[in-house]
């Protein structure tokens, strides 16, 4: 069942996994029927998570069986409901660039958002665009997210500068990457192409490149403003663990003046 499980993470596009999601959430709640972590997207426990990531990336007791959130995912829920406005907020235009499936309907069924979500394939973005020439116009929106996109695409700061252009000045928005956090430098090779050589470079086979500490300073390139967050000190350590969130992974919250 594991290997069954990790081959369809690591090979099936994205499209054809969120549908299988579905299905696959409907079980696994029981079979992981427990009361050691905690999701507080879903608000539900368990014995444990599943195990999630390539072989370069592999980390265990990760994924929520029911929500199917992330470490990424559990950090940003608890940044806007402890640290933000985004529930209170009225009127709040927001897009949301590649939506993750644990929060699509719960942004949606929020009644103080505007609530839209964008995305070259995805069969639950309301708008399918290229992130290098999005056809919206500029100053639009409060709120935006973007995560773990930008690892994907051709020309990172052309993307960035795109969300920036259609962020509203006094806007704000999260835009997670993948960070090898013992990379001062962002490590980029447009020689490497095959789905082999990119996981073992870039940690998953769809990836151009992996991003070092000094992601901030590209988003700072796109115009942005960067407020680097690091959410251990916002959390008691039991919460930490029971929320399995990743000791090494800092909040990048973006603004626009």
């Amino acid at each position: 069942m594991k290997k069954i499980y990790k081959w369809l993470l690591n090979t099936l596009p994205r499209p054809i996994l969120i549908r299988l999601s579905y299905v696959f959430k409907v079980f696994a709640p029981v079979i992981y029927k427990g009361n050691k972590v905690e999701c507080p997207v879903c608000e539900k426990s368990f014995s444990k998570f599943l195990a999630y990531g390539s072989k370069v990336a592999a980390r265990d007791n990760v994924l929520c069986p029911y929500d199917l959130t992330l470490e990424r995912h559990r950090l940003m829920w608890l940044y806007l409901k402890r640290k933000s406005n985004f529930f209170t907020a009225t009127n709040l235009k927001v897009m949301h660039i590649a939506p993750e499936q644990c929060f699509h309907k719960k942004f949606q069924q929020q009644e103080n958002l505007d609530y839209t979500t964008g995305d070259l394939v995805s069969p639950i973005a309301d708008l399918h665009f290229d992130l290098h020439e999005i056809p919206l116009e500029s100053n639009q929106y409060e709120v935006i997210f973007c995560n773990h996109v930008m690892e994907h695409v051709e020309d990172d700061l052309k993307c960035m500068q795109e969300l920036y252009r259609i962020m509203k000045p006094g806007g704000w928005g999260i835009m997670q990457v993948p960070i090898d956090s013992n990379r001062t430098e962002t490590y980029e090779d447009a020689t490497i192409t095959s789905p082999q050589d990119r996981e073992k470079h870039f940690w998953q086979y769809d990836h151009v490149r992996l991003y070092g500490t000094n992601y901030p300073k590209r988003l700072e390139e796109a115009g942005f403003e960067v407020e680097t967050i690091d959410f251990k000190d916002e959390l008691s350590p039991e919460e930490f663990e029971r929320y399995r969130l990743q000791k090494t992974e800092l909040l990048y919250i973006v603004r626009k003046k």
